[in-house]
Formats: C-alpha cells, sequence, structure tokens
C-alpha cells in the first residue's frame, strides 16, 4: 500500500519541486535526486515507488517547467493530491501522464507517514489509518487514457498506428 507523503502548505512551487539549480538534465532518475529537495531534504530517501503525495493547494504554481513533474514521477511518487493545481503544471501532469488529482480537504484527512488505497475508477481515495474516504474530481477519460500510454507522446504514437491499421483493414 502506498504511503502519504504530506507537504501541508500552499503555493509550493516548481522551484521548490525542483530547485533550478539542477535542471543540467532532463533524465528523470538524475532529476529524482533533488525531488522536492527545498522543502524536504529527506524527502528522497523515504520515498518508495507507488507512493502519494497530498499536498496544498494551486501545486506546481511558478515557473512552466516539466521537470517538475519528471522529478517527482523519477522518484517514484504515483500522483500528487491536492485541492488544486496550477493550471501549467496540472496540463504538465496530464501530457507526461502523471496523475494530478484534486481532492478538497485531502490535507486535513491525512498525516505524513499514512497509507492510502487510491481508487480510480471509484474516484475515492482512503486513508487505511483512519478509515476516511475522501472523493477525488473525476479525472477525464481522455486524461486517464494518456496517462495509460506513458504520456501525450506515446498516445499520439498510439492513435496515429491505430489509424493506420484501420485504414489498411479498410
Amino acid at each position: 500500500m502506498p504511503t502519504v507523503h504530506v507537504f501541508a502548505r500552499d503555493h509550493i512551487n516548481t522551484d521548490e519541486i525542483i530547485p533550478a539549480r539542477h535542471l543540467t538534465s532532463d533524465v528523470e532518475s538524475e532529476l529524482a535526486k533533488f525531488a522536492m529537495e527545498d522543502y524536504d531534504k529527506t524527502f528522497v530517501q523515504r520515498v518508495k515507488p507507488g507512493d502519494i503525495i497530498v499536498a496544498g493547494a494551486d501545486f506546481g504554481c511558478g515557473s512552466s517547467r516539466e521537470h517538475a513533474v519528471w522529478a517527482i514521477r523519477g522518484a517514484g511518487v504515483a500522483a500528487v493530491i491536492a485541492p488544486n493545481f496550477a493550471r501549467i503544471y496540472y496540463r504538465n501532469s496530464i501530457n507526461n501522464g502523471f496523475l494530478a488529482l484534486e481532492c478538497e480537504g485531502i490535507v486535513e484527512a491525512f498525516r505524513d507517514g499514512d497509507e492510502a488505497e487510491l481508487d480510480l475508477k471509484g474516484g475515492t481515495i482512503t486513508n487505511t489509518r483512519t478509515g476516511q474516504s475522501l472523493h477525488f474530481v473525476p479525472v477525464p477519460q481522455f486524461a486517464l487514457d494518456v496517462q495509460q500510454a506513458g504520456g501525450w507522446l506515446e498516445y499520439m504514437k498510439a492513435q496515429e498506428q491505430q489509424a493506420a491499421q484501420d485504414v489498411a483493414h479498410a
């Protein structure tokens, strides 16, 4: 079961997610070494594949940089859940096949280190310590399709291949 890492403050910006001084690479595994470094220096030692970040409102504000999504995903985080996101971060998440889920009351429902059960189809996240379940804003099917494909580029390649197969079989 994924562990929840709570970053309760509102307006965590992309410089805190991945500091500009580390933007020397676009390789996720390299960026991951510095994920959340300016907010929590121990995060990369504690995070495990599949973990979830719970954050305050307007997560990912600031500079438009896909590196913020890449760093978190590269660290193993499966999703970020917040009351809302900076729109550019939200779009970068979708375009890169990463889950950014909007959920009111999420910060109050979890403590750092709690475990969670995430049900994408049912649209809920449950704190396994307390049993409390919250509904998040439903993810549009299109965004789920892009996420499942691994990102916008991979999604478009698959669409192109499908179209070519359809034409070949017509």
